[in-house]
C-alpha cells in the first residue's frame, strides 16, 4: 500500500468519476468544478493499483480536503483513513494550522475517529446532507 501526492489528475478524475458519478449518481458537472488544477492531489495504490483519491485545496492557513473516494471493492480496509492521514501530513507540511472538510452526515463518526469536530449546521450538497468537519493541526 502507498499513498502519495500525485499530479495524475487523469486517474483521480477516473476513480472519482467510477465513485461519485456512476456509484452515487452525482452529475459529473457537480464533481468536476475546475478547481483541481490547484489543489493537492492524493492517490492510494494497493498493489500498485490506484484506488482512492483525495483532494486539498488552500485557502490562507486552511487546508480544504474534498473529493474523497475509494473503489467500492477496497473500502473497510483502512484506506479511507490512509488518504486523510497522507492529506493532513500535506497541510502540515505545507504549515496550515487547521483541515477542514465537508463529511457526509452518514460518514461524520469516521472523521470524528481521525480528530476532526464538527462545527455549523447541517447543509445540502448535491442533494445529500453534510456537516463541516475541522481538526486544528
Amino acid at each position: 500500500m502507498t499513498v502519495k501526492v500525485t499530479r495524475d489528475l487523469a486517474t483521480c478524475l477516473a476513480i472519482r468519476k467510477s465513485v461519485f458519478t456512476q456509484e452515487q449518481g452525482i452529475a459529473e458537472a457537480d464533481d468536476v468544478d475546475g478547481l483541481d488544477g490547484t489543489a493537492v492531489q492524493v492517490l492510494f495504490y494497493v498493489d500498485q493499483v490506484p484506488v482512492g483519491t483525495a483532494r486539498m485545496l488552500k485557502d490562507s492557513d486552511t487546508g480544504k480536503i474534498g473529493r474523497v473516494a475509494v473503489l467500492k471493492p477496497y473500502r473497510g480496509h483502512g484506506h479511507g483513513a490512509r488518504l486523510i492521514e497522507a492529506a493532513i501530513h500535506e497541510a502540515k507540511r505545507l504549515g496550515l494550522l487547521q483541515v477542514k472538510l465537508g463529511s457526509r452526515v452518514d460518514t461524520t463518526a469516521f472523521y470524528a475517529r481521525l480528530g476532526f469536530r464538527p462545527v455549523g449546521e447541517v447543509f445540502d450538497d448535491v442533494g445529500i446532507p453534510h456537516q463541516t468537519m475541522v481538526r486544528d493541526l
